[in-house]
């Protein structure tokens, strides 16, 4: 047997390869709740970019080089639509962020337009034209360990570590990322050295939305690849906990993504391998975690330790001069 069917490599690879989706969702995330806006619709935009990359990939003609980029655009206009919705409930409205956040996911999710469409669209039925295949990247992809693990992913996977790099630099080492956490722990202080809140707000919640748009396509279109109705599987709450595991940085979130992506596939794995241990015990262990980190941060004070921005969830007036 050779080493890269050993069961640690093949649990790695699988962990970045379902972790992918959660790396863009829970990005997306981290974005909107620095600017102190909290988007509980995760679910909803992933599943409304899922339907929307699937329609493309399949209804779009030509090369999958040309095809897959516009299936992608398509994920991230339809879910950044949705959280254009949110933020104007949230921010110009003043809406409560965890009734409009909850609303999305039901209007959106898998009983609802992103099930309709399907249906309408008729997808389902077959397996997307244009999906993402793991590539042999610089020929490693039989390298002994590292091969499987870093070279014999998909062009999404790569995508988002970019991204993840790009996260991090932004909100860390530029000044509009100083002004993006600025807004988040203090849009008075912001607001009152000229920073636009609203500006930054509605940016980077639609932002978000369209990374939550992507990590929906990656199941329509690398991880299935076709539609089911409800394919997400809940992975949208995942992201927000994992922004809460992450203490809202990029680099940390990426480590959580991989370590419920592994998770996620260790039921197929072990049941590959003989071993005898309950689906449903398995199936649960990413849901039981999430459940953990949700209840650690439940309180404002863990949530103030953690790092969380001081402004989350809270809706921003701006005083008259």
């Amino acid at each position: 047997m050779s080493i890269n069917d050993n069961i640690f490599v093949v649990i790695m690879a699988s962990a970045i390869f379902y972790g992918t989706p959660l790396v863009f969702a829970s990005l997306g995330e981290v974005l909107a709740e620095r600017s102190g806006v909290l988007n509980l619709g995760v679910e909803g935009m992933m599943l409304l970019g899922a339907v929307a990359a699937a329609w493309v990939s399949t209804n779009v003609g030509g090369p999958a080089i040309v095809v897959l980029p516009l299936a992608i655009l398509a994920a991230m206009v339809a879910a950044g639509l949705g959280a254009s919705i949110h933020a104007f409930l949230t921010i110009t409205l003043r809406v409560n962020q965890i009734i409009s956040g909850l609303a999305l996911t039901i209007f959106a999710g898998a009983a609802g337009l992103s099930s309709y469409l399907a249906g309408i669209w008729h997808l389902g039925q077959t397996p997307v034209a244009n999906q993402f295949l793991r590539l042999d990247v610089f020929g490693l992809a039989d390298a002994p360990i590292v091969g499987p693990i870093l070279f014999h992913q998909t062009l999404l996977t790569y995508f988002s570590w970019i991204l993840v790099i790009a996260a991090s630099l932004y909100l860390f080492k530029t000044r509009m990322g100083l002004h993006l956490r600025a807004v988040g722990e203090s849009p008075q202080t912001a607001d009152s050295v000229g920073i636009p809140v609203a500006r930054y707000r509605y940016g980077h919640v639609i932002l978000g939305g369209s990374f939550a748009g992507i990590a929906g396509a990656c199941f329509s279109l690398m991880i299935v690849p076709t539609w089911v109705d409800g394919m997400t599987a809940g992975q949208g709450w995942i992201a927000l906990a994992l922004v809460i595991f992450g203490f809202w940085r990029p680099d940390l979130m990426l480590v959580g993504a991989y370590l419920f992506g592994a998770l996620s596939s260790l039921s197929l794995t072990l049941q590959a391998r003989g071993f005898h241990i309950s689906t449903a015990f398995l199936a649960a262990l990413p849901y039981v975690m999430t459940i953990v980190v949700l209840v650690i941060a439940s309180n404002a004070s863990s949530r103030r330790q953690l790092g969380a921005p001081a402004a989350l969830g809270k809706p921003y007036e701006r005083e008259e001069r």
